[in-house]
């Protein structure tokens, strides 16, 4: 149903220019949306923009495909989305979409109760002319501008004059500290951020099977383990391994209305599918497997169990 009403939104940009408007909710059925909002501005010019606003109830595919005609970026305010491009299964945390050029590709996921913008562009923004399909840092900005121009009444004007601004507002991500940057020089956190926490956040919000230990992220950022746990307390109000456990149970939450527990317990991190559903259980107190099983309307949404 997804790929149907993206195909008729491709063939009204091959034909005409048309004025933002909402497409009428449709019903949920799998991993479809709940609903689907089509919002056009300058559409067939090269200077265009389509917004296709999604809000879901259960796990939302996007569904394996190729788009041949438009750039894709994928941006979600309020959840993990997942990116499987080729044999990589990558992730974007908040303040992060995902850059699909045309012609790759590619599979997006998001979890439950989540809003999703699907924004299909003909322009490549400047910062992302290297960048095939992955993550990129959205501004606050931009991201208040594709929330203004996905609403009615939203005039075609407006709309077109802040498309530059939005793709200014996309940036490639930072390269992860490697092991050999603990002697390429003098060590900096993330520029957006305000301490190194927010560098090693980005680097497993993409990754969050990344068994880097924090004594070794110290050591590749040249700072002691306790100013970075301490970073860590700052920044998030919680220890590095809490946080890391979170993180790991928001993206096994993505993948888990449409992947097996044994394959989605390895992608996030986890050794064994038992560990992963100790993890589960302990978290949100019920076992991925409850979770799941419950209709996509009526499920709850998994909440921290206080300890």
């Amino acid at each position: 149903m997804v790929r149907r009403i993206v195909r008729l939104a491709l063939l009204k940009i091959a034909l005409i220019s048309l004025r933002g408007h909402p497409v009428p909710p449709i019903g949920h059925e799998g991993n479809d949306p709940e609903s689907c909002e089509e919002y056009g501005y300058g559409l067939g010019a090269p200077d265009g923009i389509l917004v296709l606003k999604y809000r879901s109830a259960g796990g939302l595919t996007m569904g394996e495909g190729r788009q041949d005609f438009l750039h894709q970026l994928y941006w979600s305010p309020d959840g993990v989305l997942a990116l499987l491009h080729g044999s990589s299964t990558l992730f974007a945390g908040p303040g992060e979409a995902f850059w699909v050029k045309r012609a790759v590709s590619h599979d997006v996921h998001a979890g439950d109760r989540q809003t999703l913008y699907r924004i299909c562009l003909r322009e490549t923004p400047p910062a992302l002319k290297g960048l095939r399909a992955g993550p990129a840092t959205i501004d606050v900005e931009a991201g208040r501008l594709i929330e203004a121009i996905s609403r009615r009444g939203c005039d075609e004007q407006t709309a077109l004059a802040a498309r530059p601004r939005i793709l200014t507002g996309l940036r490639a991500v930072p390269a992860p500290p490697s092991a050999r940057s603990a002697s390429a020089g003098p060590a900096s956190p993330d520029v957006r951020g305000t301490g190194f926490a927010l560098t090693v956040a980005r680097a497993l919000s993409h990754d969050p099977a990344d068994p880097t230990r924090l004594d070794e992220w110290a050591e590749r950022l040249r700072v002691s383990v306790k100013t970075l746990q301490r970073d860590f307390l700052r920044e998030f109000g919680m220890p590095y391994t809490q946080w890391r456990t979170r993180l790991r149970l928001q993206a096994a939450r993505v993948l888990l209305d449409s992947h097996p527990v044994t394959k989605v317990a390895h992608q996030v991190g986890y050794a064994s599918p038992s560990a992963f559903i100790t993890a589960f259980a302990k978290e949100y107190g019920q076992t991925p497997g409850d979770y799941v099983s419950r209709p996509a309307p009526a499920r709850t949404p998994p909440t921290t169990v206080r300890r």
